[in-house]
């Protein structure tokens, strides 16, 4: 598809995004920067890669008011929608879907195509690394959580469930996402470092809090 194309798309899902926070359209617009260029390397259709990553989240403001159960399924569906009224390859459509659907992690589901595993890996490298942590403390706020509390216990990863402090997120969700557990070999090399660096920060974090330097 030509570039035209993805910038009106673009223009067209703008509103399903918040304005800022952890889930606005910036998200995503690193997610299919990221996106674009594992595909490169891997070979995929980029066709279903860009387009994919673009429609990944456009339902996650739906989950997030409790309109919807799952953002990726009900993403998938408001994709399917919409591309069928476009221009875009009917022959694809259904692979773009099945990302869409796949691409939520906490929910166990292992892509069995090139593309799907693409948005996977990407939209996780966006949950490592310097962004991924003032993610978190930004999402902590708007919910009033604490930044840490050390009474507070870690809890059982569940993909629905809200931790209590912004570093029990950590240990509950993020510094579960490891390096080897991405399904691209430069995605494994990328979430390396991030993941370095968020483990850092939280050792450093506890560190200053408990008067320790």
């Amino acid at each position: 598809m030509i570039k035209a194309f993805y910038e009106n798309l673009k223009r067209e899902i703008m509103s399903s995004f918040e304005k800022t926070g952890n889930h606005s359209f910036e998200h995503t617009q690193r997610v299919y920067d990221l996106a674009v260029r594992l595909g490169k390397i891997e070979n995929a259709d980029m066709d279903i890669v860009k387009t994919s990553a673009l429609l990944h989240d456009i339902a996650r403001l739906k989950q997030d008011r409790g309109e919807c159960a799952c953002h990726a399924e009900e993403g998938a569906k408001i994709a399917r929608d919409l591309l069928m009224k476009t221009n875009f390859p009917k022959e694809k459509i259904d692979e773009v879907c099945y990302s869409i659907k796949s691409h939520r992690y906490s929910t166990g589901i292992k892509p069995n195509t090139k593309e799907a595993g693409i948005l996977q890996d990407a939209d996780r490298l966006d949950a490592l690394g310097a962004i991924a942590v003032a993610r978190i403390f930004d999402d902590g706020g708007k919910k009033k959580r604490p930044m840490y509390n050390p009474d507070l216990k870690i809890k059982e990863y569940n993909h629905n469930s809200e931790s209590e402090s912004s570093i029990n997120h950590f240990y509950e969700k993020t510094l579960k996402i490891k390096p080897e557990t991405f399904r691209t070999k430069k995605a494994q090399e990328i979430a390396k470092n991030k993941y370095k660096f968020v483990k850092d920060f939280v050792n450093r974090f506890i560190k200053e809090w408990n008067g320790e330097f």
